[in-house]
């Protein structure tokens, strides 16, 4: 209906329902009177009344609707009509197609074994920005056209970094790349999953939950020169409470993963067998769990694990599973150190693709 129709009837309402409700308040207060007086008196004519207003009030809410959606629909049509007379103008590019790629700025903090660390917020699976800090190897501003392969370091507990839970890591990398056992890595070390206090556990029955994930390899593909992500070139490295992660993202990603290396850690070998079983079709996993010579509980969980895997359905039955149980040192410190040149020893023997 055209909108001046519309308000003739709105109007109309409008009186109406001023009237009858005047009306039902004179007769209510003669109900009142009469009650007061305790004279008998009909409330017939008070509800008609009332009830009348109310139907008026109903159409007075519907017309205006009415009418405010006819003023609203009259508008975009008399602009499309004069749209359509004006010559349409000429095709113009999409905007995100000159936008160049965002870069995650990634700040040094740091330059611990000859390196140089770095820190930066990417955003997480939940859009929330985590911590992740990039340890460069001390060849990575010497040969400015190489390109690296990768070591994601996992960490075991929840808004921390694995370095911060374990300061002497890069120290123990450097050294075996300094001893010709290892090639440099770039060690890449998100913040570890929220919401729990065991993240390890969490990505042992969830994989889809481990801290490195799509998000996070193209922050790190952008900022520095590594090599594609890939079995060839990106292992996975868990140290005492990161172990766990290292082992369950190793198990649940060959594809991603070339190698894992957990060292002295404590598993949950059901748990990690599910995952390994799970795991896609392709490469097999491999996984190297170390500990020390004297950790009687790390090596019994290492073996718990390999049975466990050995044992296992599906994919992980053929996990390549290797325990290293000969560091022994005067510290733990120095027996840390050890392993974790054994472990980047391991991954880069794994990996096979060269920078």
């Amino acid at each position: 209906m055209p909108r001046p129709l519309l308000v003739v009837p709105l109007v109309l309402a409008l009186v109406g329902g001023f009237w009858l409700t005047r009306a039902a308040l004179v007769r209510w207060r003669d109900l009142k009177s009469a009650q007061t007086y305790e004279l008998v008196a009909e409330q017939r004519p008070l509800l008609l009344r009332a009830g009348g207003a109310v139907l008026c009030g109903m159409c007075v809410t519907a017309l205006t609707v009415a009418v405010a959606l006819d003023g609203r629909g009259v508008r975009p049509a008399r602009a499309a009509a004069v749209a359509a007379e004006r010559p349409a103008a000429p095709p113009m590019a999409s905007p995100s197609a000159e936008l160049p790629p965002v870069v995650t700025q990634f700040d040094v903090i740091g330059r611990p074994a000859g390196g140089e660390l770095l820190e930066g917020a990417v955003a997480g699976p939940d859009g929330r920005p985590r911590t992740v800090r990039v340890w460069l190897p001390e060849r990575y501003q010497a040969d400015r056209q190489a390109r690296f392969p990768v070591v994601v370091l996992h960490a075991g507990t929840a808004r921390r970094t694995a370095d911060a839970e374990v300061p002497d890591v890069f120290e123990g990398i450097a050294s075996a790349v300094k001893l010709g056992r290892a090639r440099p890595f770039v060690v890449v070390a998100p913040e570890a999953p929220t919401g729990t206090e065991h993240p390890c556990e969490l990505v042992a029955a969830a994989p889809q939950a481990i801290a490195d994930d799509q998000a996070l390899r193209t922050a790190v593909a952008a900022a520095f020169r590594t090599l594609p992500a890939g079995p060839g070139s990106w292992g996975v490295l868990g140290i005492e409470g990161g172990a766990a992660c290292a082992a369950a993202a190793g198990l649940a990603r060959p594809d991603l993963y070339g190698a894992a290396a957990a060292v002295s850690g404590r598993y949950d070998a059901t748990a990690l067998a599910g995952t390994g079983a799970e795991a896609p079709e392709g490469t097999a996993a491999k996984l190297l769990l170390a500990a020390a010579k004297n950790d009687a509980d790390g090596l019994d969980a290492a073996r718990k694990l390999q049975t466990a895997l050995h044992d296992g359905r599906g994919r992980a039955a053929k996990a390549n599973v290797r325990i290293s149980d000969v560091v022994q040192d005067f510290a733990p410190d120095r027996e840390r150190l050890r392993l974790v040149r054994v472990a980047a020893q391991y991954l880069a023997e794994s990996l096979t693709r060269t920078g």
